[in-house]
């Protein structure tokens, strides 16, 4: 029998650690909670857990704060971390997925869809890191090395800038990117940008890939996420 995987709850609000916990028990993994982020910090030290789930505003030291270090600790920044947000807060969540963050859940959330999410980082976590030379995707097949793209034999043209995008969600399926994150990465191809807005390449992008074309989600005020399952 496979060995539970271990979660770390950092979140000061009491109704909220409870739901969590009680789903976390449901779904198979051993949750541990600490409700402020000094102690929280010395816990990730250790206990070196599968996930962490950690709550942006937090006595003593916020999630940012906690993110920050841990990603900058050799031993620790490999850690998967989900962030909860609050209303409002989107501008701290896309400063997290910047900082290294795997994700994050909106409060109010439903306990499944975040559990959801968790075993998602989880499993992309356990896949093996190996060079990708083309992603299938419904109709489509995305040729890495050749810089192509194809549906259903067909070529689509796409710029430089646009198939760097698509490279990096696709790769990165089910990962929230943040726009400086796919800037980020169309720099490191040298492509030319006339227009330096993502949300231009973004619907650029979709208007080549068809009307039916729904694998690229917004994910409102932070950026874009590839879908994992298909879409239906």
């Amino acid at each position: 029998m496979s060995q539970k995987k271990r979660i770390l709850l950092i979140e000061d609000e009491e109704d909220i650690a409870a739901l969590i916990k009680l789903q976390a028990e449901l779904s198979g993994y051993k949750l541990h909670v600490e409700v402020d982020g000094i102690n929280g910090y010395r816990a990730i030290e250790r206990e070196k857990p599968d996930l962490i789930v950690l709550d942006i505003m937090l006595p003593g030291e916020n999630g940012l704060d906690v993110c920050r270090k841990m990603k900058s600790d050799p031993e620790l920044k490999n850690i998967p971390v989900l962030i909860l947000s609050a209303k409002g807060e989107e501008i701290d969540v896309v400063l997290g997925l910047e900082l290294g963050a795997d994700d994050y859940v909106p409060k109010p959330f439903s306990p499944k869809v975040l559990f959801s999410r968790i075993k998602a980082i989880l499993r992309r976590g356990k896949e093996p890191e190996k060079p990708t030379k083309a992603v299938k995707f419904g109709e489509f097949l995305l040729e890495i090395d050749r810089y192509a793209l194809r549906k259903s034999d067909k070529s689509i043209p796409l710029t430089l800038s646009e198939f760097g995008i698509l490279r990096r969600l696709v790769t990165n399926r089910g990962k929230v990117l943040t726009r400086n994150q796919l800037l980020d990465d169309i720099n490191n191809d040298d492509a030319f940008i006339v227009d330096r807005n993502i949300d231009v390449h973004i619907a650029s992008l979709r208007k080549k890939l068809g009307p039916t074309f729904d694998w690229i989600e917004t994910v409102r005020g932070v950026g874009y996420r590839f879908r994992e399952e298909i879409a239906t």
